[in-house]
């Protein structure tokens, strides 16, 4: 029985380890760029404009990439070495979590003062729970201004905020997160 609950225990650390990573991030690029060569950066409004998300978030966006590069020494120029373009995607995730565990969960129809199949404590049928949240998935495009190629994609996927509040908190994370892979090797 010790061991049981052992088990459960990590199962339930495990499980709130992972439910609360934050960004997932991947990235993609060119091996025969020379990522020292760009300097300059301006965003690539055809791409920008094809993105399936709400005008406010997409400022936010350019305004954390914006942020993100000029950290990294980037200057903002109307004659850039880089176009930078974005593309989104969310899908909703539903997960179905059964509490239910040996003969059944505490909850009604236990044993009791009421019978086998009354109201009462002991075994029970407990009914599985659901919840829904948004994964969403951000690209970040790098576009060799000159030769109008793709030079590097990074990607991130994580579950977006429902809170208003935390969305431009929340879009801050995704854009770091991303962008901490550029330049590669770096």
């Amino acid at each position: 029985m010790k061991k049981l609950i052992q088990k459960a225990s990590f199962l339930v650390v495990l499980l709130v380890i992972t439910s609360c990573s934050s960004v997932k991030v991947a990235t993609d690029y060119d091996k025969n760029a020379n990522f020292g060569d760009y300097k300059s950066f301006a965003f690539y409004k055809p791409g920008i404009d094809q993105a399936e998300i709400n005008d406010l978030d997409k400022r936010r966006l350019l305004r954390a990439i914006e942020t993100e590069l000029l950290a990294k020494g980037y200057i903002k120029s109307e004659k850039p070495d880089l176009l930078i373009s974005l593309f989104t995607k969310s899908q909703q995730r539903v997960d179905i979590y059964n509490n239910a565990w040996g003969m059944g969960a505490w909850g009604w129809g236990g044993w009791g003062p009421y019978g086998a199949y009354g109201p009462g404590w002991g075994w029970g049928w407990n009914q599985p729970s659901v919840s829904t949240s948004i994964e969403g998935t951000l690209y970040i495009d790098l576009i060799d201004a000159s030769k109008k190629e793709l030079i590097w994609q990074g990607m991130g996927t994580g579950y977006l905020s429902k809170n208003m509040e935390k969305k431009e908190e929340r879009i801050k994370e995704f854009v770091s997160k991303i962008m901490e892979l550029y330049p590669p090797g770096s």
